[in-house]
């Protein structure tokens, strides 16, 4: 089974957090993630996310900290995610390579169908983890 190497931007401003949702003719259709997108041949991790961000969103982004990295198996494949603190530095969130993009509050994360691998994210957003935990970088595997 193939193994690809992802990146997601976790873009936090006022409270709110940007999730994409996947278009509805792609694997995992119509469920929501974190943007971002496969890692290139070559290509470093913190320049793809800044790529697929461009791309689908139209934005340009600083990457800081990487927030969290998870394996998931689905059924076609299997992935590597690298989920990475962003800073938009131009632009506004458009949904050029994704059905429909929100901003929305952890709180109201809970409630959004997630692709699975997306999920360890979404938990360690959680608002009921404290400032610090939640900052912290951590590796899953899942």
């Amino acid at each position: 089974m193939k193994t690809m190497v992802v990146t997601a931007g976790v873009i936090i401003q006022e409270g709110k957090v940007l999730i994409t949702q996947r278009k509805e003719d792609s694997p995992r259709g119509l469920l929501w993630e974190f943007p971002g997108g496969k890692i290139k041949q070559g290509e470093e991790p913190r320049d793809a996310l800044q790529r697929e961000l461009k791309e689908e969103l139209g934005i340009e982004v600083r990457v800081e900290t990487i927030l969290e990295t998870v394996f998931h198996t689905y059924p076609d494949c299997s992935i590597v995610l690298l989920a990475y603190y962003c800073r938009i530095e131009k632009g506004t969130p458009r949904p050029l390579g994704c059905r429909d993009l929100q901003w929305v509050s952890l709180e109201e994360l809970e409630g959004f169908d997630m692709a699975a691998a997306d999920d360890p994210i979404r938990k360690r957003l959680s608002p009921d983890k404290t400032q610090r935990e939640r900052l912290t970088p951590n590796s899953s595997i899942r």
